[in-house]
Formats: C-alpha cells, structure tokens, sequence
C-alpha cells in the first residue's frame, strides 16, 4: 500500500483492514468507521465523511456523550502526562498549545473547569481550525469564553460538529488530500479583509461601504488580481463594479454571468458576498492553466453595493446592470453629508446618468446568472452539510421610519399624559415579532432604533426605526407589511402621536429557474455530497438578475451556527474547496454540445 491510502483501497479492503485504516478518526470509537463503512463502495472522500456523520447523527445522545467525554480537554492533564493519542498530540501542538505562557495555560485551565461544571462533557474544538493550519492560543481561548455561555443542547451539538471537523482533517491526513482551491480562495479572503474603513480598521473590524477608500482599494486589488490570473479583460465600470472577463472559444458567443458583492456591513465578516466573486475566479484561474476556453465567456462581477449601509440604495450594483438605478440617489447624502455623486466624481467615476445607464445589460448576451454565496444561516451547519441548492430568494420590503411624539420631563409628567415615541416604536416591535412568527416562513426586524438628542430623563419626543420584512412570495410578504403599518398608524393613534416611513427597498421573490436549479443539484450530486435544497431567507445581487435572465444560486455551509453580518462569519477551506469543484462542474455541463 502506498503511503496514502486511496479510495479505492479503502473500497476494496476487508471490513477488519478498512476498519484499521480508519483508526484514530473519532476519538477511541473506532464504530462510527465501522458501521459507516457498511455502505460501501464510496464515490468519493465527501461521501464517506457525510456517512460518518450519518451514523453518529442517529446514534443518539448517550452513544453521542460517550463521543464526547472519549476527547481529552484542552492542554489538559492528558497534554501534561503525554497520554494524547498521536492524533490529538499533533493537533495540539499545531495549535501551539504545548508552548502555552504559565498564564494562558492557567487560563484554559480554569475555563476547562467551569466548562465542565456547566456542561459535563469536556469543551471541544477543532484546533487545526477552519483552514487546517492551526487556531492560535488567543482564537482558542476566545471562542472557549464565547461557548461557555451557549445552552447545554445546543452546545452538545456544537461539540458533535467540532468532533466532525476534526474527524474530516484527521481523514485528510490519511488518503494525503489538502484543498489547494479552498485554501487558495480562503487566503484571498484574507487578504481582502485588509481593508477596512476608518474607524473599524484600527479596532481590527471589516467595514467596506461604498466608494470609501478601503472600498476603491478592494476593487483595484480584485481587478489586478482578475488579469494576474488569467482574465482578458478586468475593469471598473461606472458604479465602481469590478467586471473580469474570461473569453470563450467562440467570438460573440453568449456569456455565463456570476459574481456577488464585496461591500460589507458595518463589522462584518469576510465571505458574505466575497466568496461568490472569488470562486468563479479560482475556476477561471483553473482554465486559463489549462490552457482551456469554453464555448461561452465567463463573465465575473464584484458589485460594489448590496448592503445599503452608506446609502439607502441596496443592490445599487447589480441594479445597474438591469437598469434599475434610481436618479435620485446621486443626491442622497451619507452620514457625513457627501452626496452620491460627489463620492462618485470623487473616487473618478462619470457620476452621470449616461455613463450608469450604458451599463444596463442585454439579455440575449447572456446564459444566465448563478451566483455561489455563504449560506448566512444555521440550516446547513445543522446538518452538517457543506452545500445546499437554493431553489428561491425570499420577497423582502424595507422602511425607514419616525415616530413623532412629545419631548417632556421625566420626572412631572404623568404616565396617561406621555407621547412617548419610544414606547410606541417598542409596541410595534413586538407586534412585528408576533405576527411574522405566526406566519410561515416570514421574518420581521426592527434593526435600527434611535431616540435623537435622547437623554435618561426626558420622555422621547422622537424616535427612529427600521423595518426589515421577508416571506417567501410577494404576496405573503405584502400582508405582512400592511399588517405591520396598520398596526404603526393603530398605535400611533392610540397615543396621541404622529408617524412618518419610507420604503427604500422592495424586491420581488425570485424563484430558481428549474433548468439551472438543476445543474447546480447534478454538480453537488457529482462529488457525492448528499443533495440539499433550501429558500434564501437572505436577499441577494441574484435577486436583481432574476428581472432579466435565469438565476440560481448555491450554498455553503458556515461555521458558528452559520452566523453572518458578524465577525464570527466563517467557513472552511474544504467546503469552500468542495464549492469551485461543484462550480467547475457546472461550467462542464455547459460546456456539453446540446
């Protein structure tokens, strides 16, 4: 045998022998292999690893805390006597935690003794993290205070998906298989997120609004970075989108449009948005070695705008190219008092309604949209599956709103004589809550709450609010947002106040198109990843491009329950390595005569 092993070894092998080489996966429960290995042959490494979870997944919670309690803690006892086994000696000691300072280790040391005290099982965490070079010792010792305060059920399971972490690297290092294009791609989001705005980027928080300078700097990184790989052609165009172009083997061929958004919001993560730009650029990268060209162009676009945080203009890039650009943005003001189109001229942008509207694309150029994004959820952490096939974009409405009540003196006046317009925004939040929980599959967020010039002992004459509604089609969507305004004019009557709101987006639900829903569920069938399909509860560029051509999107999983719009937002070098394979795939099956 060679000094890998090889999926077809493992395939062929006696049970007894394959079971032996898969020792040292799960910490002292060599069953989990065992019965896993049952549903030979395997197509493929991400098919054995989902059969693995499968089997611990229905084993139930004694078998699952046995799991648990089999892992020795964290530069605990069993570090200190040398009793690891050779798996956990190597991840510790990768992770630096054989070389902890006195006080770092007396630190762990007592985190590990409230962790069990509240929990009962030992804290559990893939230390390799999610790129597999190692968490270091101020990552480890973060994310072990976070977990303390996580409920006991929930953190059960997180050990279980840690445990699967450490099982998939562990599995890795036997058949010798490192994701070069995760990793690839997982470092060019770092590198990325070196630019930050002011404000944000000395607290060590990624922040990239629109047209800032950290913003210009990301999108003169991506375009050198496009032509450095292999692209024709890498440009900024008008509304500061990044545009690369890989031509087709075919001249005047019609072309695969992609991509996604590189603004964030305000301490974000890295990969909202991101990862959709820089997989289909991997891909691109991959061909251009080859020395490859497709039947079609590959079109990439990095939008600069999808978030709507330094302007109340969401999707301004990817409206651009539907020719949904609203006029009257070039004179909103941000913060600051700079106008849109100062920050235009300002970064060297025409700034004029020409130049934005040329960018309005014909359909008949183009396939399609598809567009890859993390999935900003828990669903498929949960799961434990690393991609999933969006087969809707759920409807959403945004208001901007004011309550405009009374200022008066906290102390004189009486509680039946207050206009308290904070009261009166709180009343509606918990009525938005209420109805969109009574209401499948709809959400409702009050995000932004703000009393002006308020101060702890006057009564709020004013405050200002957000409205954030989605359901999965525009009809359930509509009654939700006339409920919710109803119940704002109901409440505003009722206490004697006044009210204003604007809408400042409305976006349609955007349904995959079957054809495309379908290429996508062949490529995540093709590398043996168990098929997942979900609605986006999250708005994205896809939902702009759904207005003029087919769309649909994928999935990947993320880390820490799948959070986003926060620092914690992450994912792994091997799904996102598992996500440009399923990309690359689906360039193949376009690349099909017929």
């Amino acid at each position: 045998m060679s000094q890998h092993l090889t999926l077809d070894q493992l395939n062929a092998a006696p049970p007894a022998q394959a079971v032996q080489w898969l020792d040292g996966l799960y910490e002292h429960s060599p069953w989990i292999a065992e019965q896993a290995l049952a549903q030979r042959p395997f197509a493929s490494l991400a098919a054995l690893k989902h059969a693995m979870v499968a089997v611990l997944n229905a084993a139930g919670t004694e078998p699952q805390l046995a799991l648990i309690r089999a892992h020795p803690e964290l530069a605990g006892k069993a570090m200190v006597s040398n009793a690891l086994t050779a798996e956990s000696t190597n991840e510790q000691t990768k992770a630096g935690l054989t070389h902890c300072t006195p006080q770092e280790f007396a630190h762990i040391q007592q985190l590990n003794a409230d962790y069990n005290a509240r929990f009962g099982f030992p804290f559990i965490l893939a230390v390799r993290g999610p790129r597999g070079a190692g968490l270091s010792t101020r990552e480890i010792i973060a994310t072990f205070e976070r977990r303390l305060h996580n409920p006991v059920d929930f953190e059960r399971a997180e050990c279980l998906r840690n445990i699967h972490r450490i099982a998939e690297i562990r599995l890795n290092d036997k058949f010798g298989v490192e994701p070069t294009l995760g990793n690839a791609v997982w470092d060019w989001h770092e590198d990325l997120a070196r630019h930050s705005d002011p404000g944000y980027a000395e607290q060590d928080q990624l922040t990239v609004t629109y047209l800032t300078d950290a913003h210009r700097a990301c999108a003169a990184q991506l375009q050198q970075q496009m032509l450095a790989l292999g692209f024709d052609e890498a440009r900024i165009d008008a509304v500061g989108n990044v545009v690369g172009v890989y031509h087709g083997a075919t001249t005047g061929a019609a072309a695969l449009l992609t991509g996604s958004h590189f603004d964030t919001v305000r301490n974000g993560g890295k990969y909202d948005g991101r990862l959709g730009i820089f997989v289909p650029m991997a891909c691109v990268q991959e061909l251009k070695a080859a020395g490859r060209r497709l039947p079609f162009a590959i079109e990439v676009v990095g939008f600069a705008e999808e978030e709507g945080q330094r302007y109340k203009a969401t999707f301004l890039g990817s409206g651009a190219l539907t020719g949904d650009f609203n006029p009257d943005w070039l004179d909103q003001l941000d913060a600051d008092g700079i106008s849109m189109r100062q920050a235009m001229q300002h970064a060297g942008l025409p700034a004029t309604l020409e130049a934005i509207g040329a960018l309005k694309r014909d359909p008949s150029n183009y396939l399609g949209f598809v567009e890859v994004h993390i999935e900003q959820g828990p669903v498929l952490n949960e799961l434990d599956l690393p991609l999933g096939v969006v087969i809707s974009i759920n409807a959403s409405v945004r208001y901007q709103c004011e309550v405009i009540g009374m200022a008066s003196h906290a102390g004189t006046t009486p509680m039946d004589r207050r206009r308290d317009a904070a009261c009166a925004a709180a009343e509606l939040a918990l009525y938005a809550e209420q109805r969109a929980s009574a209401d499948g599959e709809s959400v409702a967020t009050m995000g932004m709450l703000q009393v002006p010039n308020g101060s702890i002992n006057v009564v709020p004459g004013a405050c200002r609010f957000s409205l954030d509604l989605r359901a999965p089609s525009d009809a359930q969507r509509d009654a939700l947002a006339t409920d919710v305004l109803a119940q704002l004019q109901a409440i505003c009557e009722r206490r004697g106040l006044r009210f204003k709101t604007e809408e400042t987006m409305r976006a349609a639900a955007a349904p995959s198109a079957p054809a495309w829903q379908a290429r996508w569920e062949a490529a995540v069938q093709a590398l043996g990843v168990p098929l997942h399909r979900m609605p986006s509860g999250a708005g994205h560029d896809a939902m702009k491009l759904h207005e003029i051509m087919p769309q649909a999107m994928l999935f990947v999983r993320g880390l820490n329950s799948g959070i986003s719009h926060n620092p914690l937002e992450s994912t792994t070098s091997e799904d996102i390595d598992l996500c440009v394979r399923a990309f690359s795939h689906l360039l193949e099956q376009l690349a099909q005569p017929g």
